[in-house]
């Protein structure tokens, strides 16, 4: 995975660019961790999650085991991971899984 950079860009008056500044570089320790944290919950219920990459604020997930065929698995991924994604992890603006 190659790191992204963010370049900020100066408005006439000075300032900077708030679309840059809302465009924040997702932080992948502090991701992986919070995923850590979110993991149990699933495995309780035997499924899993894996991380398949981030791109733009979008984090790409794959929900396995029970979890991968589960009717409920998207109000799982929109209403929990997702929540507690973008509460703790800067940058997160949406979760898409596979």
């Amino acid at each position: 995975m190659t790191e992204d950079t963010q370049q900020l860009t100066q408005d006439e008056s000075g300032g900077v660019d708030e679309e840059v500044v809302d465009s924040a570089v997702i932080d992948l320790p502090t991701l992986e961790a919070t995923l850590e944290y979110i993991r149990p919950a699933l495995q309780a219920d035997g499924g899993d999650l894996v991380l398949l990459g981030v791109e733009d604020g979008t984090v790409n997930l794959q929900m396995v085991g029970a979890c991968g065929g589960c009717p409920l698995s998207t109000m799982t991924l929109k209403a929990g991971i997702e929540r507690i994604l973008m509460d703790r992890v800067p940058g997160v603006e949406t979760v898409n899984a596979f």
